[in-house]
């Protein structure tokens, strides 16, 4: 597990993080990357100012998602990637290029086909990126709602 934090820029406000703070997991090839995904978020949250609020936990369980959807469909989680600055950064990076469709009709009460819907919900803008090796689903959470807790930027 690897752990790299940098800081540039200037802060971009009170209860703002210095933009470009930057912190990644390494998770290729391991165990509980989900539960591991969640604790080094909770973690940078709370070194940044943004634990305690209900916006807080909506970003735990994106990044649960994130996780659990490249655990589930493409064959593993490669890295976290958390970014910070106006917006709140989450990338997960596995090793296909096949990206993300969400499911139109997930039905009620059956699991499964709902994890891009709530990452849809949950986030500002959510998207996918194919690089070389791979693909990094991301999602966006407004600092701003991180500072105030507003559950929903919608």
């Amino acid at each position: 597990m690897e752990t790299v934090g940098a800081e540039t820029g200037d802060p971009v406000g009170v209860g703002l993080p210095a933009a470009g703070q930057r912190r990644r997991l390494a998770l290729t090839g391991v165990r509980g990357s989900v539960a591991k995904g969640r604790d080094f978020t909770r973690q940078a949250l709370r070194d940044w100012g943004w634990d305690g609020t209900e916006t807080a936990e909506d970003t735990l369980l994106l990044v649960s998602e994130l996780l659990t959807n490249a655990s589930l469909h493409a064959g593993g989680c490669h890295e976290l990637v958390l970014m910070s600055g106006k917006v709140l950064r989450i990338e997960v990076y596995d090793g296909t290029t096949t990206l993300p469709r969400r499911d139109p009709a997930p039905r009620r009460g059956v699991p499964g086909g709902h994890g891009l819907h709530i990452v849809e919900r949950l986030s500002d803008r959510w998207g996918a990126d194919v690089h070389e090796g791979g693909k990094a689903v991301w999602a966006e959470i407004e600092a701003t709602r991180l500072v105030s807790g507003n559950a929903t930027g919608r």
